[in-house]
């Protein structure tokens, strides 16, 4: 099982490389740049040399980045636009430059228009990620609760997969909370393969590349986005249970984005997730 957490980079990726070790993951998440502003540490190539030996080391794989949460890749301003756009292609560079696998985003948002809303997130893939020729991490979309004026339902990156020409570049981050927030219900194996059923039908399994394991502080179709420690939430341990346990769900890389107030807190859950896979 490839199961990780989401870190931070800050003190350097050698340093992540250690945290991940310690805590009994094999894979991460890290925030590309401020994930409530715009800067990014630049990362020095004699970091990347010592992160690449580090990372064959410790076997943690795959890496994912993952775009801040001001990114919204169907912006209509011209500001969020151009502001999208630059950190969509810089971070796909920067992501690449350390042999990231993936780049995780939110889709984004509409003013009232979803289909408009839609096709912006189509173009701004298409102009800032899609351009960038030679190797690189896979954008993955992220399914959402829901909330608001956001998009991120399954026929939705449906739509925009299939308006980028179904490009083998782009694919889909699950999240487990989201999901569930936005109505399907986890908590059994039966509710997990109707979704299974539903990804298969409209996307292809073959697209879904990982999945955020978190559990939900809201109520089943809620269409708010809570999350909360593994077994502390709305799908509690039998739901967790039910998701790793999986076939298809549980063999994904998993990435906990659970609400700690120390990294070194993921090492309880990682445990805990352990032994619920075994259940």
């Amino acid at each position: 099982m490839r199961l990780g957490a989401h870190l931070s980079i800050a003190k350097g990726l050698p340093r992540t490389a250690t945290m991940a070790s310690s805590i009994g993951a094999n894979t991460f998440q890290y925030f590309t740049r401020n994930p409530r502003g715009g800067a990014a540490r630049q990362i020095p190539e004699e970091e990347i040399i010592a992160w690449r030996e580090v990372r064959r080391r410790a076997d943690l794989y795959p890496i994912a980045g993952h775009l801040p949460y001001t990114v919204n890749l169907g912006a209509t301003t011209e500001r969020q636009q151009e502001f999208a756009r630059m950190v969509l292609h810089d971070d796909t560079l920067r992501v690449a430059a350390i042999g990231g696998e993936y780049l995780i985003s939110h889709p984004g948002h509409h003013d009232g228009d979803r289909q408009a809303g839609l096709d912006r997130i189509i173009q701004l893939v298409r102009e800032a990620y899609l351009s960038i020729t030679g190797p690189g991490p896979v954008l993955l979309l992220e399914t959402m609760a829901g909330q608001g004026k956001e998009v991120g339902t399954i026929d939705d990156l449906r739509y925009i997969l299939e308006g980028l020409g179904w490009p083998d570049r782009v694919g889909v981050c699950l999240d487990s909370a989201h999901l569930f927030a936005a109505g399907w219900d986890l908590r059994t194996p039966a509710g997990c393969q109707q979704l299974i059923q539903e990804l298969a039908a409209k996307i292809g399994l073959e697209r879904v590349r990982a999945m955020h394991l978190n559990d939900s502080a809201a109520p089943l179709g809620s269409h708010r986005d809570r999350h909360a420690g593994i077994g502390r939430g709305e799908l509690g341990r039998e739901g967790i249970a039910a998701v790793v346990n999986n076939h298809f769900l549980g063999e994904l890389p998993l990435f906990l984005e659970t609400p700690v107030a120390d990294y070194e807190e993921y090492g309880a859950e990682i445990t805990l997730i352990k032994k619920l896979k075994s259940v």
